[in-house]
Formats: structure tokens, sequence, C-alpha cells
């Protein structure tokens, strides 16, 4: 007997905003089979964002959850919380939790997400080392963010710069320690390197860049050029990396993320993933990447639900993320290192847009404090349309005249 799609059972493997509103997804797309949970934390699933930003800043700020309890209940999601998932077998159809209990699937969805990368040469020093990655860590480095207390953070992306953010904003000294030559160098602006260096700086904050901290002492970190940044605390923000352990069982591809294609399914039948977790064809990028943001932990994964139903779905929406520090806003689309900058507006006055162009396409933006202007990036982005440099130079034209040629 053929197996009715929406009757399939499912088990989701991770319970952070990708596994969530997957799980959301399928019982709106008129699922009817059983859903399964997992997650290993034992707060309900809620949305990464706020562990850089609200939480840390706003002492009686409580963690915003992606459904309550009740909701939960309502949409018949059988919720594992404070589980682990420890082994999968594709021939009995079964994923293992620690505590010996053994869910059946027909269909499984990876939505396992990333690991912070430690620093062991510092883990076991004298110096108090932290990495942010779960409510717990934001809960607890909240309060540790008390005036007057010397922060280190080793990292200038976008992690390490929200701490810095939060940290100048409770009271902290900050001295940030990047081993590139500016901030978010990952981006590949300098128009925004020089930007978020101006910005930190004039709100205090000491940046250290071509660096890199080599030991800790009780005092501080030492640095591989033998200079020495006074140290209460360090924050450890050096990238994540997958989680892909079970996918490693199933024989999946996952070398440098569980690779799938545009609908989110990988090789093996009946097998998804989403999130932060699935490598995906970048189109602005034009190689394999993994996308590690609130936008694709969403959308892709309830895209992945909708064709877990078989009612194909194909994702492939630039990458775009956004930054809170202090009270500017930054945003980013695609990839701003794959073409030519034009730089619109005024970065020393901390308004302006940036626009990589190849090959007669905008495949990257920026804006900073310009948020109109990103909704209009996003779509050219997204829509592949040609441009012509000399329209993007001009200053008097408005952007949106661009998607109406």
């Amino acid at each position: 007997m053929t197996l009715d799609p929406q009757q399939a059972r499912i088990v989701i493997v991770g319970a952070g905003q990708a596994g969530a509103r997957a799980a959301e997804a399928l019982r709106a797309a008129g699922h009817r089979g059983a859903v399964s949970l997992i997650g290993d934390e034992e707060h309900l699933p809620y949305e990464r964002p706020q562990l850089s930003k609200a939480i840390l800043v706003d002492r009686a700020s409580n963690p915003v959850l992606v459904l309550q309890h009740q909701q939960w209940s309502d949409l018949d999601v059988a919720l594992y919380t404070s589980s682990r998932a420890v082994a999968a077998d594709l021939q009995r159809r079964v994923v293992g939790l620690a505590n010996g209990q053994e869910l059946a699937f027909d269909r499984l969805l990876f939505t396992t997400g990333t690991r912070v990368r430690r620093l062991p040469e510092l883990d076991n020093g004298p110096l108090p080392v932290r990495y942010l990655r779960c409510m717990n860590d934001a809960l607890a480095l909240r309060q540790e963010l008390q005036p007057g207390r010397r922060i280190a953070l080793i990292g200038g992306g976008v992690v390490g710069l929200e701490v810095a953010s939060a940290a100048i904003r409770r009271g902290c000294h900050v001295t940030i320690i990047e081993k590139a030559e500016g901030l978010l160098s990952q981006i590949g602006s300098g128009s925004l390197g020089q930007y978020l260096h101006q910005l930190h700086a004039s709100k205090g904050a000491k940046i250290v860049c071509n660096a890199v901290a080599k030991r800790s002492t009780s005092r501080g970190l030492e640095l591989d050029d033998g200079s020495f940044v006074p140290a209460d605390l360090a924050l450890a923000g050096v990238g994540v990396e997958p989680v892909t352990e079970l996918a490693q069982q199933l024989g999946l591809d996952s070398q440098h993320g569980i690779r799938v294609t545009s609908s989110g399914a990988t090789h093996a039948d009946g097998i998804f993933a989403a999130g932060d977790v699935a490598e995906q064809w970048s189109r602005s990028h034009d190689r394999w990447m993994r996308i590690e943001n609130w936008a694709n932990a969403q959308n892709q994964a309830i895209a992945t639900a909708k064709s877990m139903t078989n009612l194909a779905t194909a994702y492939d929406a630039p990458s775009w993320f956004w930054s809170d520090q202090y009270d500017a806003n930054i945003q980013v689309v695609g990839n701003p290192a794959g073409g030519e900058e034009i730089v619109r507006g005024d970065v020393g006055a901390g308004r302006f847009v940036t626009i990589s162009v190849r090959d007669g396409e905008v495949v990257g933006g920026i804006t900073v404090n310009s948020a109109r202007d990103m909704a209009v990036l996003r779509r050219l982005v997204a829509s592949r349309k040609p441009v012509r440099k000399s329209e993007l130079e001009n200053p008097a034209l408005e952007l949106k005249r661009l998607l109406a040629a």
C-alpha cells in the first residue's frame, strides 16, 4: 500500500527556530500524521536573535518563545524537551534518544543547527571564558555584564559586535579582539568595516585587529603580538560548526553541513534538512554554503516542510540578515563581496547603502540605517534583473525605480 504523504510519521531532530517553524508549517499544510519535535534544551523552542540583543540589554526581558505549551498541544505536536537524539537507523526508520526511547518515522527532518567553535587554549585558563549559543548562555552572560567590568570580546563578527553594544550599554569596559584587518570582515565590505570601527570606537570600545588571543592570565589576555588586554571576563565568538553526527550515521553528504536540494531533500529517501545545518546552493555566492540567519531558519524550514507533504516548494531566496548595534541598524543581503561595490550615501555620517554588481546583476548589498532601501535591494538580488552601473552611481536615482524598469 502506498503511504499517504499527509499521514506520514514525521520526526524533527532539533527544536530551534527551524524545527519549530517546520512543525507549524506541516500542520498549516494539512499534514495529519504524527509529528514529533526533539530538542536537547529544557526551554520551549525560541528564536535566537534575542540572545545577543534584548536578553542582554534588558534585565527584565523574558525569552520570546515560538509557541507556548498549550499551543504545541493544540497543534498536536509531540514536543520532547531536554531530550537528545543519539542514533538514527535508516533501515528500521527509527531515531533513538539518550534515554533509550525510540521514535519511528516515515520522514525525518534534521534541524540540528550548529555548535560554537571553542578555544581550548583558553578554556582551561585562569580567566573565565564564555560562549553564546543558547538561552542559558545568554541568561548567564546577562548576569556577568555589570557596570565597570572589563569584557574582552574575541571575534569581531556579528555576535561579538552585538555583545559589545550590549556590554557598553550596561556600563562595561569593552575590548574587541579581531584576527582580521577589520570588523565583520567576513562580509567583505571595506565600507562597512570602516563604519563599524568608527561606531564602536565612538561608544568607547577599544578595537584590536590583526591579533589573536594566545594565553590567559587571571588579569586578562596575552595576544600573539606580545600586547596584553586587561579583562575580568572573555567572550569568544569565533564561528560555529554544523551538528551532523546523526546525518553521518545515515551516510548523508555532510562534510560542511547536510547538503540538500532546493526543496530541502537529501539524497536519502524521506530524509530532509533545514536551517543552519543545511548546505544549500547560493546563487549570489555561486557556491554551496550553509546560511546561518533568522530568515533562512524560518523560511527555508517552512518550504522544506511543505515539500515533505508532497507540496513541492523550491526555496532559493538570497541570504538576508540584520544586526542592531547601539542605535544603528545594519542589514545585509546576498553576497556583498561578490562584485564591484558601489556606495550610495555617507559612510562617515552613518547612513549609507552599498550595492555589489557582478556582470550587470546585483548580487548583494548592505544598508546602514536605511531599511527602506533594503526592501528594494532584496527584490533586486532575488530578481536578477539587469542593471547599469551608471544608474546605481547616480545619487538622484531612487532605487525602487529600477524594479519597474
